[in-house]
């Protein structure tokens, strides 16, 4: 048996404060070859997420806020927010479930925030070209301000204007 509780968080909080990326997994699932993938994610700020998605059949991903805040964010192929979920964990929203091969990310709103997510296995490493061609690596000199404007996004923004070089 696997038990998610405060302990938990606070171990990979740490973890998750000290990586490079502001996050940490524990993974709940057995193997990567499993069917269905369970996790508990801890995010820091400034974590930037790169928008992406998953192209293989019935890949939906369902995310569950645990502790803090995040915001889900959905694009269009041509970089326009289509959706913006506040995720709160003491508040009204706290999951939404993204369809297979719909480019998505989410934002670290609150320090320490965790979620649970539920997707389909196995695990396949993400190719380049399952990224938006839009949004810059994550350690691209201008993935800091971009992260600063997913922030702020909300439906109907381009995202892919005013990216350097155009």
């Amino acid at each position: 048996m696997k038990i998610v509780d405060r302990h938990l968080f606070s171990e990979l909080q740490a973890k998750a404060a000290a990586s490079p990326r502001g996050r940490a997994h524990y993974n709940l699932h057995p193997t990567v070859e499993a069917d269905i993938h369970r996790l508990v994610m801890a995010v820091q700020p400034p974590s930037y997420v790169r928008p992406h998605r998953h192209v293989q059949p019935d890949k939906w991903e369902l995310m569950v806020i645990l502790h803090g805040a995040v915001s889900v964010l959905t694009f269009s192929a041509a970089g326009e927010v289509t959706g913006r979920y506040d995720l709160e964990a003491d508040g009204d929203q706290v999951a939404v479930e993204l369809p297979e091969n719909g480019l998505h990310c989410f934002v670290v709103r609150r320090p320490d925030s965790a979620v649970i997510e539920v997707k389909r296995g196995p695990y396949q490493p993400l190719s380049e070209a399952d990224f938006a061609p839009w949004a810059p690596p994550e350690n691209a000199p201008d993935a800091p301000a971009f992260l600063e404007k997913l922030k702020q996004a909300k439906p109907g923004d381009n995202m892919a204007a005013g990216l350097a070089g155009e």
